[in-house]
């Protein structure tokens, strides 16, 4: 069930663009660890979460995430992704390069009454923003 679920969350909501589908799996009193709104406070329920989906897709709208394994354990289920995408929108604020990224990642879920309670995504974003020079160094 677990293991359906996250692949289901990264096809649905992360390859296909569903907001819709971060209501069903993601639980209102959900908290997403990693990464953190603006402020770089903890994103909190469905609703802040898709506020962050928006941003992310808006700067790239192609994004495909692919599970390559998961491993799981009780509640818990952990995910290693690749990522690909390319950068046409401004979501991230840094204006659209229209450069290809690739980079991968880890993700960790809780799983509680068929929905996300807890996740933990740490995702190599320092290589995506050398790919998209956002950062001085490579």
């Amino acid at each position: 069930m677990g293991e359906t679920l996250v692949h289901r969350w990264f096809e649905e909501v992360w390859n296909k663009g569903s907001e819709q589908a971060i209501y069903e799996m993601f639980a209102e009193d959900g908290i997403a660890h990693s990464p953190t709104d603006e402020n770089g406070n903890e994103i909190k329920g469905p609703a802040q979460f898709a506020a962050f989906h928006q941003n992310f897709r808006a700067a790239f709208p192609n994004i495909q995430v692919t599970v390559e394994e998961t491993v799981t354990e009780g509640d818990k289920i952990a995910a290693l992704c690749s990522v690909t995408g390319t950068h046409t929108g401004d979501g991230i604020g840094y204006a659209a390069t229209h450069k290809p990224v690739q980079f991968s990642g880890l993700t960790m879920v809780r799983i509680k009454d068929g929905k996300i309670i807890e996740a933990w995504n740490h995702f190599d974003f320092m290589k995506l923003y050398q790919q998209i020079d956002a950062v001085a160094f490579k």
